[in-house]
């Protein structure tokens, strides 16, 4: 099936000059989206690699890293910058907050690395040390930015994930999402994040996290990628479910029909760097739900591009 819906091929809107090429594609007709897809966010992520902060700073001037935390994202999965960052964040002082936030969330992706995905019952004794110091650094530095940048949403995103991980409870982290929402009420990261927050194996209720996402759809403009939040919801839910086979209703096929045609496949909707990953997410909980006519429009769209979440959760994806 994949196949015949990668195969179809015309030209994308919203393309332009900083957009990278595809690279050579596996038998499927896939590839792997590398740096958001943009010569931009590359030259970021090389500057890290090599720990050029003068170039990194450089790098980000078109990217506001206070509220794209898709670019954020990038910049904490770049291994070694926790090696390289700390003796910036002492010295720094015109950059101080950018310095602190990238480093704060590259501490979070560092501690769960740390952890890594084993169930709690199998996390070692030295896995939850090194995990714990390395959350508790992440929330000395994004707090910190936060205060020096009140205006940036992406610290408090950032500190919900490294809440949860320290259990620090519903009142603290939902202080944290509402102080992100009043940033930006319509941070679709900050959404996603709070979703998987909802969800039973975190101490949420079933169904709480559908319900929430189901009330997100309904303030989100036409053609806003928040309309995400709906695919990532059923996709939570298979992972809660014993069914493999729990998506495949026609009122969950409706549902993931209207939101992707209200957010990602509406012609108000405006493509940017990283595009693709909302269509991925979009792209699997169509699949899990065995639908059949949105899901040929959003891989027609990729046109081969895989991005690695959500389809993790699957042992073959």
């Amino acid at each position: 099936m994949l196949g015949r819906l990668f195969g179809r091929r015309g030209e994308r809107p919203g393309a332009d000059a900083d957009a990278l090429a595809a690279p050579p594609r596996r038998r499927n007709g896939m590839y792997t989206l590398e740096a958001l897809g943009d010569r931009r966010v590359q030259a970021l992520l090389a500057a890290a690699g090599a720990g050029d902060w003068e170039a990194l700073t450089e790098a980000l001037g078109p990217f506001d890293l206070g509220r794209d935390d898709r670019v954020l994202s990038e910049l904490a999965d770049v291994r070694g910058v926790q090696e390289w960052i700390g003796p910036i964040v002492e010295q720094e002082k015109e950059h101080r907050a950018t310095a602190l936030l990238i480093s704060g969330a590259r501490h979070v992706i560092w501690g769960w690395e740390a952890r890594t995905s084993a169930r709690a019952g199998d996390v070692t004794r030295e896995q939850w040390r090194v995990f714990h110091e390395r959350l508790r650094t992440a929330e000395e530095q994004l707090l910190e930015a936060a205060e020096l940048r009140p205006d940036w949403v992406t610290p408090w995103r950032r500190l919900l994930t490294s809440g949860r991980g320290m259990s620090l409870g519903d009142a603290v982290n939902g202080a944290r999402f509402d102080a992100a929402l009043r940033r930006d009420p319509l941070d679709v990261s900050t959404h996603l994040e709070w979703v998987s927050h909802l969800q039973p194996r975190w101490g949420g209720e079933p169904g709480q996290a559908l319900a929430f996402a189901r009330d997100a759809l309904g303030r989100t403009p036409q053609g806003h990628r928040l309309g995400c939040v709906i695919a990532v919801a059923h996709i939570e839910e298979w992972v809660e479910s014993d069914r493999p086979d729990v998506l495949e209703t026609p009122d969950t096929r409706a549902e993931l029909q209207v939101a992707a045609r209200h957010s990602i496949l509406h012609p108000s909707h405006v493509r940017g760097p990283g595009w693709q990953h909302d269509f991925n997410l979009f792209a699997m909980a169509l699949s899990l739900a065995e639908e059949r006519d949105v899901i040929r429009e959003v891989f027609r769209e990729l046109d081969g591009a895989y991005t690695t979440w959500p389809w993790r959760y699957l042992s073959e994806p």
